[in-house]
This record gives C-alpha cells, sequence and structure tokens, in this order.
C-alpha cells in the first residue's frame, strides 16, 4: 500500500502530504511528513509542535483532510480524517525515541512556529543553529513535540489516465466502497 512505503521510503511522493485543517472559515493547509502508517487501524500518523496554529485547531475541530498526489503513479488521495493530538504520552514517547537528531532541531526552538520576528530567523539559539548540538541537548525539545494520529473515516482514490479517469470512494465507517465520475 502506498502510504504504508511512504512512511520509510524518503522518495516516495506519498511521504509529504497537504495537512488541511481548521473551523468555520479559519482553514489551512500545510506539508506534513508521513511518520505512521496502520491499515489494521485505519490511521496515519505525523509530528507537530504543541504550540503549532493547527493544534488550537485540532482541539476547536478535530476533523481534517490530507490530500495526497503521486505525479509518477497518477495517483491523487484524498483522506477524510479525524485526529487526535498526543502530548506527553507513550504514542509520543515512543515516537520521540525513535525520531533522529536532526529531525529534533525543529522542537528546540525557543518560540513556536509562526511567532512574529523582527529579523529573518530560524528560531534557534546560535548554540543550536548547527549539526553540533548532542542528543542529550536534543532531549529538550519533547516538551514541545507531539504526536497527531489521524483516525482515516473515508479515502477518495483518483487515478488519472489519458484514456479516462476513474475515482472511487472507500468509506471505512460504513465499510462501503462506491466507484464516482470523475
Amino acid at each position: 500500500f502506498m502510504l504504508d512505503d511512504a512512511v520509510t521510503n524518503r522518495a516516495s511522493q506519498f511521504r509529504i502530504p497537504t495537512f488541511i485543517c481548521g473551523e468555520n472559515s479559519d482553514f489551512d493547509g500545510r506539508i506534513v511528513v508521513l511518520r505512521k502508517s496502520d491499515q489494521k487501524n485505519n490511521l496515519i500518523q505525523f509530528h507537530s509542535d504543541i504550540r503549532s496554529d493547527k493544534i488550537k485547531k485540532l482541539e476547536k475541530n478535530p476533523k481534517a483532510a490530507l490530500l495526497f498526489y503521486d505525479k509518477d503513479e497518477k495517483i491523487q488521495l484524498r483522506l477524510k480524517v479525524e485526529c487526535k493530538v498526543n502530548i506527553n504520552n507513550e504514542i509520543t514517547k515512543e515516537s520521540w525515541s525513535k525520531t533522529q537528531h536532526i529531525s529534533r532541531k525543529c522542537y528546540l526552538v525557543d518560540n513556536g512556529p509562526g511567532t512574529v520576528s523582527d529579523i529573518p530567523t530560524s528560531g534557534l539559539k546560535p548554540e543550536l543553529d548547527n549539526f553540533e548540538f548532542t542528543m542529550e541537548q536534543s532531549e529538550k525539545g519533547y516538551k514541545n513535540f507531539t504526536v497527531i494520529q489521524c483516525k482515516i473515516k473515508s479515502i477518495e482514490w483518483l487515478y488519472l489516465a489519458a484514456k479516462g479517469h476513474r475515482r472511487a470512494k472507500f468509506d471505512l465507517e460504513k465499510n462501503e466502497n462506491i466507484w464516482l465520475v470523475p
């Protein structure tokens, strides 16, 4: 399955989907990195900084969407999901332990993502704004780390073909699969 492959295959175009969340007229999207795919439980997950705007949006409305597109395979997936924000629990501890040293860097910023700055900045203190910080120093970032689990409610699959596109919907809640006009 393409989502499972995307978790470990850095070349997979499904590895970095667009995540869309919000409420009323306050919707926005961002690219996330797929970190886990669990077909058995219809779950996918990615990491985030607890101070990110999306966390507040998900607290108000846990329903969201993910958009995947593989240009080579000519396949688009649209997932409707319900999100759970995990903070300082077994899920975050397990994911943090598997998070590489270099990936922990973004959780070490003093101010959260989107904080206004007078100058262009990485947000990191000079002593951390390099690749020489230690794994021990990176542990300080755990307090800002969260795992967003997305329970997949439905999947819309679209295959783009010169001879005619094909589209299907898989409703995982109703266990219903139907063909749609592209």
